[in-house]
This record gives structure tokens, sequence and C-alpha cells, in this order.
């Protein structure tokens, strides 16, 4: 037997169709998953951001005494839920400034 009748012969057994490609794919698989870990613990490494650099940038943050869970319930707590109104967001599909009216029975109320 010549190596490409050999070939020919592994080639239609099932352990070979759907074997190899399995076990490219774990191998292949474990190099690609090492990569993302080493990211993890590449940039797991590097200091926060300080607020001075933040301001370098141009990002303005709060202190941290203005923005608590108490203060953020208390504006929430405030807001009038019981009187709303729907209200439809233009489509993208649609002309700038056009409004159209529904004629379904919840809009008429």
């Amino acid at each position: 037997m010549s190596f490409t009748q050999k070939l020919n012969n592994y080639t239609k057994r099932k352990s070979f169709k759907y074997g190899v490609p399995f076990l490219i794919m774990i191998v292949g698989g474990s190099f690609g998953l090492q990569q993302f870990s080493n990211l993890r613990y590449q940039y797991a490494k590097m200091q926060p951001v300080t607020p001075e650099e933040m301001k370098k940038f141009g990002v303005t943050m709060k202190k941290r005494q203005e923005v608590t869970l108490e203060s953020e319930y208390d504006k929430v707590k405030g807001i009038d839920i019981e009187n709303w109104s729907n209200k439809r967001g233009p489509r993208p599909w649609e002309e700038e400034g056009l409004t159209t009216t529904s004629s379904s029975p919840a809009t008429k109320q």
C-alpha cells in the first residue's frame, strides 16, 4: 500500500474524521486560554488611576462622600412615579422633526 492509499483509508474512519479535529481544538484552545489568562494577570498588577491623573485627561469625578446609597435613594424617592406618560423615541428610518400620532386606544385616554 502506498502512502496516499493509507491516508485515504484513514480519512474514511470516524475516529480520524472527528477525533483529530477534536484534539486540535483542545490543544489550540489551551494555547488561546493561556493568552487570556496572561492578560488577566498582566493587568491585575497595574495600579489604579489616581484622581490627579484623571484630571490630566479631562475626567472629573465626584468625591466619595458626595455619592452614597442614601443620597441616591433620597433623589429617587422624590420622583413622582405615579403620573407618567409613555413617549415614543425617534426611529432611524423616520425624518427628523416628524412626529406621528398613534390612533391606538391607549393614547386617546
